[in-house]
């Protein structure tokens, strides 16, 4: 039983995307309408309560935003389910089994200090904005061409590396404010929930984590379009690090980190001027594709990356002001 479980969900992949009808296909290429690039990460929620729950009972500013936007539904974690791991492959387009304890900082740069490099922007134009400690590493790596330089602002945990989790509420009202004080070109965001919770053997927060994550959400990307220096001309990827075991395999959603369909698969939105509206995207992708989209959209070259950029999600060329 536990492997029919496992195989499930490619079969469900399969079949939804036998039966959705595809975007059109209209690629682009630079230049973007993009301007600014903010990366949201829910941590560890299932797809089977997020968009693979046919009634999307604990998401529903996901739901209202898909239609400004496209939802990717054959997204995977292909490298290595653990936090650290997976953040690793979102901001520097590389699989890495990093140590997920905060004790070491990735191998190759990430698309932030590749912008900083190239333009020159101050380290206050671009951030990394995590609810866990250990996730300040992902502002730094160990290549001595890049290691302590061009590094971003970072805001991580109670007040830094190896001082503890806070609380996710904490982390969305320092979003605002950076966002209110700095107006910065790029944000990288960690949430902790549904995460916690799950390893805390709790099912009743572990939901409740999807539904404030998901209201945060919601209340991010409206304050963007509220904002002139925002609207119109900024991209938000909503994703996650990893899933959790299925049902009836090892401890279920308690835990993560194999190579299961239930810890491989994960959440993929895309909202952005360049973007596709109100589309449903079966194209199978990797987790590495967003970081090198994200370097795509804001014009950095990132030669260690293995990632490919996801021509399907982008709408049309436009003009560079």
């Amino acid at each position: 039983m536990p492997k029919l479980l496992k195989i499930f969900p490619f079969l469900l992949v399969f079949l939804t995307a036998s039966v959705i009808p595809s975007c059109k296909k209209d690629y682009a290429t630079q230049p973007y309408k993009t301007r600014n690039l903010f990366i949201v990460v829910i941590d560890g929620p299932r797809y089977s309560e997020t968009w693979g729950d046919a009634k999307h009972v604990y998401i529903p500013n996901y739901v209202r935003l898909s239609k400004q936007g496209t939802v990717f539904t054959n997204m995977y974690n292909q490298g290595f389910t653990y936090t650290t791991c997976g953040h690793t492959a979102l901001t520097t387009g590389v699989y890495q089994n990093i140590n997920n304890g905060g004790y070491e900082y990735p191998k190759e740069p990430s698309y932030l200090q590749h912008w900083l490099e190239k333009t020159g922007n101050p380290s206050s134009d671009a951030w990394v904005i995590t609810t866990k400690d250990k996730l300040q590493v992902l502002s730094d790596c160990v290549n001595p061409q890049w290691k302590n330089r061009y590094l971003p602002m970072t805001d991580c945990g109670v007040s830094g590396l190896f001082t503890g989790y806070r609380n996710d509420s904490t982390t969305f009202a320092h979003i605002k404010k950076v966002i209110t004080d700095f107006h910065p070109r790029l944000m990288f965001v960690n949430f902790k929930e549904p995460d916690a919770s799950g390893h805390a053997n709790n099912w009743n927060k572990y939901l409740q984590g999807i539904v404030d994550t998901d209201k945060y959400i919601g209340e991010l990307w409206d304050m963007l379009q509220e904002n002139p220096i925002y609207r119109g001309n900024t991209t938000l990827f909503v994703t996650n690090d990893h899933g959790r075991h299925l049902d009836g395999w090892l401890d279920g959603f308690v835990s993560h980190g194999d190579t299961c369909a239930g810890c491989r698969h994960i959440n993929l939105l895309a909202l952005g001027p360049d973007f596709r509206q109100d589309c449903i995207d079966a194209t199978p992708y990797s987790q590495v594709d967003i970081c090198a989209t994200a370097a795509e959209l804001m014009g950095i070259q990132m030669p260690a990356s293995t990632g490919k950029v996801m021509h399907t999600l982008v709408l049309k060329q436009v003009s560079k002001d």
